[in-house]
């Protein structure tokens, strides 16, 4: 996978975020996969081959987790 560049993170989670409720940029998550708490505005986005993307979490790709492996922070 191959990483994108989102000059506009904010308008990226609008149009591609796969939940209700997206979170701002400025909100803590917490990654399942290596338990880092990151601000959400440190995603990364990658882009298979077949064109696909993904919404990843910052530690990538040393990470594998993905937004469906964030939490949110009580």
């Amino acid at each position: 996978m191959k990483e994108i560049i989102i000059k506009d993170k904010q308008k990226y989670l609008a149009e591609h975020y796969p939940f209700v409720g997206i979170p701002k940029l400025t909100d803590k998550r917490q990654c399942i996969h290596c338990d880092n708490i990151f601000t959400v505005g440190n995603y990364k986005v990658f882009k298979d081959k077949n064109g696909d993307e993904f919404i990843c979490c910052p530690n990538a790709p040393n990470c594998d987790g993905m937004v469906i492996d964030w939490f949110e922070l009580e």
